[in-house]
């Protein structure tokens, strides 16, 4: 498995189809190379942003969830 860091730098839009969220962003992409010293190595992709970016992709996250409640059947009692 190939694993990588990702530093958001800039979130353009969000949008979502057919039960997915699509994100416009900007980002560096880095190989993250592997370190198998201690033998507790698992391979994982970091995803880094600052604190300004995670909240302008928090919000845009919680409206496009919104959107897709939104499009839910309401249950009727």
């Amino acid at each position: 498995m190939k694993t990588y860091n990702i530093e958001l730098q800039r979130v353009k839009a969000m949008t979502n189809a057919h039960g997915l969220i699509n994100v416009r962003l900007d980002a560096a992409v880095q190989p993250q190379p592997r370190s198998d010293d201690d033998g507790t190595y698992e391979p994982a992709t970091v995803l880094s942003m600052s604190e300004e970016t995670a909240r302008v992709f928090m919000l845009l996250l919680k409206a496009q969830i919104a959107e897709f409640d939104k499009r839910k059947a309401k249950s009727r009692f």
